[in-house]
């Protein structure tokens, strides 16, 4: 499929997991992407895979939390590639401890990079994606957005739930703009941010009895991003093997 030819996406957090993974995706269907992380070396990595298989893209070093780097970011993709057409907001950290044991520091942290930098880049993509006429974003949430967790991460929750209003917010802000705006709620995936997690005991308390590859939020990504999402804004869609229908 070439569903994104002659479009270009940002995708933040795009160096490892679903970033990553949705990153190959956007390019295998046709779309310039730009690959936004702080972690230079493994972006280049990145772009070269899909350069390697016939697709476009570039790195671009980003700070999700700043927002002149973000200012930064929009620019240098507008100019290198002429216009900006997909933000996917994927950069997110998460948090293990209950509330109790928490400290404002880490709980900051969390929010800063999960919830902070989805307004961020919306407010700095802004003026290019109303510029497009066909513009998407993506902002990746949680299921832990929706429903609560295991009582162990307090603001990754605070802030996925906040990501999950916001977008909705400015879906209904931008509707008439050309902009569509929706969200994804992952389940369990299987990438760097579960650290040492007992990805057994993860699939155990999912109905499907497995957790989520990357490439398959990627796929559900690309979906929205496409033109046969056209007339999606605002909708919340949920890749969790099924958790939360109980």
């Amino acid at each position: 499929m070439n569903r994104l030819t002659n479009r270009t996406a940002i995708v933040t957090g795009a160096a490892s997991g679903i970033g990553r993974a949705t990153a190959l995706r956007l390019a295998s269907e046709g779309a310039t992407v730009v690959v936004a992380d702080l972690q230079d070396d493994k972006a280049a990595e990145v772009v070269a895979e899909i350069e390697a298989a016939g697709g476009a893209a570039s790195a671009v070093h980003l700070n999700v939390t700043d927002e002149a780097s973000w200012a930064e970011a929009v620019a240098q993709t507008v100019s290198t590639h002429g216009g900006l057409d997909i933000l996917v907001n994927n950069a997110g950290i998460g948090d293990t401890v209950p509330i109790e044991q928490s400290t404002t520091d880490e709980y900051q942290k969390v929010i800063a990079v999960t919830q902070d930098s989805v307004y961020y880049g919306l407010k700095a993509a802004a003026e290019a994606l109303k510029a497009s006429g066909n513009a998407a974003v993506v902002n990746v949430s949680s299921m832990f957005g929706i429903v609560g967790g295991f009582g162990t991460s307090p603001a990754y929750a605070a802030a996925k739930g906040a990501v999950r209003t916001l977008t909705k917010s400015v879906a209904l802000g931008w509707a008439t703009q050309g902009v569509r705006v929706n969200s994804v709620h992952p389940g369990f995936v299987d990438t760097p941010i579960l650290g040492e997690t007992d990805r057994q005991m993860l699939a155990d308390t999912t109905p499907m009895a497995r957790i989520a590859q990357p490439e398959e939020l990627a796929a559900a990504i690309a979906f929205l991003v496409s033109d046969d999402a056209s007339f999606m804004t605002g909708a919340e869609l949920v890749v969790d093997g099924g958790y939360t229908a109980r």
